[in-house]
């Protein structure tokens, strides 16, 4: 197993199915990517595309009863040992799990436990990575709360989740998941519950703490405005498959694929939204629905909401291919867009 000297992460041919007596549902099927030192790899689609899928296998939590069929997960630790998750059980995720690879979720009220203070769920996890006793642990939380930049952070320490506005506990979610100095952080939508405002906070947060701890960061989101502002190179997937990769400014500025196009157009944008006469269009959508994994159409899954289709993107499904300046795209009729 080997990686380049400033890859973290690289994910290889990816395939996490859910199968059942009647059924195999194939969430993720051959998925490719590769995360550099201390940068962002934002991971995009709609709901049902297996962004998420993708990330619960990369850290192990994947429930039953989905399971990883093939391919490889490379993961290089902080001793520059590089292993492969994919083939990794129970124990061993546990042994990483928090110190090496740390991750945040869209809603903390589903991921604190309400029975319990903020200080000593944070506490607890890192006596158990760092082997510290209760004291010189509640110093640690202290001081990643105040990282975190939790307001009299020495009074919320007992405070319980309750307590804290949804801005607070997504603070205590990254202090908790920072606590052991992780070498990778998967972020899975971890702004979409909040505000904009907050949004932003929570984005400008994670800049800074990774600037400060040189960590990397797999960011899960359906939102082309948030990676606008967090990554260094996207991961477009639909139904499975990753469509299109490219570095984030060159997404901006020409999409390879049509639905990456489609994704685009959704963003609002107040500029190119607004009418000559001052009136507003009305918000583009793509037509028709991301189809069911269990049961795709025949050649390119995006074909039947696809404005650029044509006989043969029915006929025959794509391949990734080399779409110029390190891009790749899913697409018969990349060349053209």
């Amino acid at each position: 197993m080997t990686l380049d000297a400033d890859t973290i992460l690289s994910v290889r041919n990816l395939r996490t199915w859910f199968r059942t007596k009647y059924v195999t549902a194939k969430a993720v099927d051959g998925v490719t990517f590769d995360l550099k030192r201390g940068q962002t790899l934002a991971v995009v689609g709609e709901s049902g595309s297996g962004k998420s899928v993708t990330s619960l296998s990369i850290i192990g939590l994947l429930s039953r009863p989905g399971a990883i069929e093939s391919g490889e997960i490379l993961f290089r630790d902080r001793s520059e040992k590089v292993q492969d998750l994919a083939k990794l059980g129970p124990r061993g995720f546990r042994a990483i799990r928090g110190r090496e690879i740390a991750m945040i979720f869209q809603e903390p009220m589903t991921s604190l436990n309400p029975l319990y203070t903020v200080g000593d769920q944070i506490g607890e996890m890192i006596a158990l990575h760092n082997k510290l006793d209760r004291h010189e642990a509640r110093k640690r939380t202290l001081e990643m709360l105040q990282a975190v930049e939790i307001p009299d952070a020495k009074n919320r320490l007992d405070d319980y989740p309750h307590q804290m506005s949804g801005g607070m506990r997504q603070r205590v979610m990254i202090a908790m998941a920072l606590a052991c100095n992780p070498s990778l952080l998967i972020a899975d939508e971890p702004t979409t519950a909040l505000d904009v405002t907050i949004q932003a906070q929570i984005l400008d947060l994670l800049r800074r703490l990774q600037e400060q701890m040189g960590m990397s960061i797999l960011f899960i989101t359906h939102n082309l405005g948030v990676v606008a502002e967090i990554a260094h190179e996207v991961v477009v997937m639909y139904a499975g498959q990753v469509v299109e990769h490219a570095p984030v400014i060159d997404l901006f500025a020409r999409q390879k694929h049509p639905y990456t196009k489609g994704l685009l157009a959704c963003t609002p944008n107040a500029a190119r939204d607004l009418e000559p006469g001052g009136t507003r269009k009305a918000l583009y959508s793509i037509p028709g629905s991301v189809p069911p994994i269990t049961n795709l159409p025949p050649g390119c899954a995006f074909a039947p909401r696809c404005e650029y289709a044509i006989d043969a993107c029915h006929a025959m499904p794509p391949s990734l291919t080399d779409a110029g300046a390190d891009r790749l795209s899913r697409c018969l009729r990349s060349s053209e867009l």
